[in-house]
């Protein structure tokens, strides 16, 4: 999970097993799983191949050739995705008798299809090898986006086939999402985890960065149908790296049926009360991001002739510090990372209180560029304690239900937005939102397990993995 206003993919990276020390106050877990359904693949890990040459210097994820192939992967399927989402637009408004009805209901069967099969997705997931999977949803991604991109160039593009293919890109994702979440532990170390889940972000931030700023340039070049082409290629190109990865431990369910998978990863994470209470807030900050974003940060902005302008300025600067979030996350050393990554959730209503004050654009910005930051350092610091406190074979279904329980209020929050805003105006509804996600975030530190976590436990830290003082 991430906070984001538009530049950055939630929930990218994060997975591996551990135990919690009595002490702690936290559920205990075993080390192992028996009972004949859950086990590792049984077979000698293959040897992971030589990495391509990088400075003695480099982090050390970087010097390993799997997490090389999946980092670079993640960079150009992001890449592809940050045109997409303007191409897609374009593509749809620019047929015959187009409306803003239609580009909705196009978008709806987009992401519809994440939320109704991300928790399928986890099950598959945590039942086949993870990089097999990914491959074949990066694959399916590129038919659905190289399809889209066909109709497009050819002008034949009836709205019932954009629509499935729309759906066919959004199932492709909730079959992807779980999968890379329990992938990373399979490929790199378990004290490496918060260095290579930031490493990730700062890839995929980039390139998200890149392909929105490049997007417009191409769709206004060369067309919107060229631009899709561009994002399937990607897509195409994302699974060849994926397809290269040979996880040095891979897990995977065997037996069982899916209702019964469902049903246990459901118990793996209701019985983790510092889980669900974070995702339980992240859900509310999640509806109050996107309403801000989607609605009613433009609406307050475009009551000045310079709306436009400034409203760019604000999402720019929230970009950046997505970048810097990222990279200072690499040396971030967390004793407490669900106390840290809870109150790194504060910062995002800033922006929200801004904008319904009316402050000056520069203020907005500077708040942007914190939200920014403090989003990414949560990022991180969530999937770093995901990845380590999740069993390794339940991890892809306890992900989809992490995915699942934090976009749940997306939809509804864009819904809500704009008649509150008819109601109120965007001002008075953008200090809701900051409201929301002021109570959601003090709420969920309620929890003695969020302040807590994991006392008595080495710190959670990039880089040498050291214990913090």
């Amino acid at each position: 999970m991430s906070l984001s206003w538009g530049y950055g993919e939630a929930g990218e990276n994060w997975p591996e097993n551990g135990s919690l020390p009595e002490s702690s106050g936290l559920p205990a877990r075993e080390a192992t799983h028996t009972g004949g359904v859950s086990r590792s693949s049984g077979r000698p890990a293959p040897p992971s191949p030589p990495s391509a040459p990088v400075p003695p210097d480099a982090p050390a994820p970087l010097r390993d050739r799997n997490f090389q192939l999946l980092s670079w992967a993640r960079t150009v399927s992001v890449l592809g995705n940050g045109f997409a989402r303007v191409a897609l637009a374009f593509a749809v408004l620019g047929l015959p008798g187009a409306t803003p009805g239609k580009l909705s209901l196009i978008l709806a069967c987009q992401l519809l299809p994440q939320l109704l099969f991300v928790l399928p997705g986890g099950v598959i997931a945590d039942r086949i090898p993870r990089v097999r999977l990914m491959a074949v949803a990066e694959t399916t991604g590129a038919l659905a986006y190289g399809g889209l991109a066909v109709m497009t160039l050819t002008g034949h593009a009836p709205l019932p086939a954009m629509a499935l293919l729309a759906a066919t890109a959004g199932t492709a994702t909730a079959l992807f999402s779980p999968a890379m979440t329990a992938v990373v532990p399979e490929i790199v170390a378990r004290d490496r985890l918060a260095e290579a889940n930031a490493l990730l972000r700062m890839g995929t931030n980039v390139a998200m960065v890149l392909g929105l700023a490049l997007s417009g340039t191409v769709v206004a070049w060369a067309g919107a149908g060229w631009a899709l082409a561009l994002d399937a290629l990607s897509f195409l190109a994302s699974a060849v790296l994926i397809a290269g990865i040979r996880p040095a431990r891979a897990h995977h369910r065997r037996g069982g049926t899916g209702w019964a998978d469902l049903r246990d990863g459901w118990r793996e994470f209701a019985s983790r009360q510092w889980l669900w209470v974070v995702v339980a807030q992240y859900a509310f900050v999640v509806a109050a991001v996107n309403a801000t974003v989607g609605v009613l940060g433009p609406l307050a902005s475009g009551r000045s002739p310079a709306g436009a302008r400034e409203w760019s300025l604000v999402v720019a600067a929230q970009a950046v510090g997505t970048l810097v979030g990222a990279a200072a996350a690499i040396r971030l050393r967390a004793r407490r990372p669900l106390l840290v990554a809870v109150l790194a959730t504060f910062p995002a209503a800033a922006p929200m209180v801004l904008l319904g004050a009316d402050a000056p654009v520069w203020v907005t910005a500077v708040a942007a560029f914190a939200a920014g930051v403090s989003g990414d350092v949560f990022g991180v610091l969530w999937a770093t304690t995901l990845q380590r406190e999740v069993p390794a074979d339940s991890l892809s279904r306890v992900s989809a239900y992490d995915w699942f329980g934090s976009l749940a209020f997306a939809p509804l929050g864009l819904l809500v937005a704009g008649p509150v805003a008819a109601a109120t105006g965007p001002r008075p509804a953008l200090l809701g939102c900051a409201a929301l996600v002021v109570l959601a975030t003090s709420a969920a530190l309620l929890s003695p397990q969020v302040r807590r976590f994991p006392a008595g436990r080495r710190a959670v830290r990039a880089g040498a993995g050291r214990a913090g003082a």
